[in-house]
């Protein structure tokens, strides 16, 4: 039995919108389910431990966002998560090869295998894709409030914006509480448990969500023309090329700036600097195409 949590309002009402075909294809493919609509992620996750507690597949039917919450709700349990792409981005989805078509995506959930994979933590929140801070904290920002633009759209517009006010930040990273500190004047300090963000972005395209290990991003200073010369880059991720851009890999990172960001992961905040993100080994199950 499949339990179908849904965030109707996701991808703009995307997820809301395909519902009915959805629950065609998994009756279709002699899956039975039921639906439980949500708008919000606590409620997400009573959802999650309830269908762990009743031996039944968590489908998260939505954003990134609510997939990790479900994750992170699964993660004392013995639950298994399933995904169903719905939102803006789906970068979760497009790293574990899960179809971006929501109707496409039912076959994994009749024909996948189960898989553990880790989860990122900073403070008590988990996340699944990418935890980061400095030029990312505006664009997410910005990308967040807006209302002129959606789909995948909407985070290279906050890219743009935050591009045309940003001063570069000075960081400090400590990686697993090592003596010596990395310290750098630039964009972006990100913490990687999966490889994309921001609709297709390939972070750190050689992230893993098995190694028990984050990938930390330092993006160093470049003049904003380069920088926005080099974000197209960033989707295949030919970006690591640079010499502004460097890539280390930690099970713990500490981040610290020399004015206020706030952390984002999975598109929405999770702490305000200094924090400490952790990798958390084979936290979940999830169920992926074989």
């Amino acid at each position: 039995m499949l339990s179908l949590i849904v965030n109707p309002h996701a991808g703009g009402g995307r997820a809301g919108r395909a519902l009915p075909e959805v629950q065609d294809r998994l009756t279709s493919s002699g899956l039975e389910h039921h639906v439980e609509q949500t708008d919000s992620l606590a409620h997400a996750r009573e959802l999650a431990v309830r269908a762990a507690v009743g031996n039944e597949l968590a489908v998260a039917f939505g954003g990134d966002g609510l997939i990790g919450a479900v994750a992170d709700a699964l993660r004392s349990t013995d639950g298994v998560l399933g995904v169903l792409p719905g939102g803006r981005g789906n970068d979760f989805a497009r790293v574990l090869g899960i179809p971006l078509d929501p109707l496409a995506a039912c076959a994994v959930l009749k024909d996948g295998q189960i898989k553990q994979i880790d989860l990122g933590q900073v403070g008590h929140s988990t996340f699944i894709g990418i935890a980061s801070c400095g030029f990312d904290s505006e664009a997410n920002r910005v990308a967040n409030e807006t209302r002129l633009v959606r789909g995948n759209l909407v985070y290279a517009y906050g890219a743009l914006r935050a591009l045309a006010g940003w001063k570069p930040a000075r960081f400090e990273v400590r990686l697993d509480g090592d003596d010596d500190v990395h310290v750098i004047t630039g964009y972006t300090v990100a913490a990687a448990n999966s490889g994309a963000y921001g609709g297709g972005m390939m972070m750190a395209p050689d992230a893993s969500l098995s190694d028990g290990l984050l990938d930390i991003v330092l993006v160093s200073h470049a003049s904003k023309l380069r920088f926005l010369r080099s974000l197209p880059a960033v989707f295949k991720g030919e970006h690591v090329k640079d010499p502004n851009v460097q890539i280390l890999r930690a099970r713990e990172v500490e981040v610290s700036a020399d004015r206020p960001f706030t952390m984002y992961a999975d598109g929405d905040p999770i702490g305000e600097l200094p924090v400490t993100v952790r990798a958390l080994p084979a936290a979940v199950k999830v169920m992926v195409p074989r």
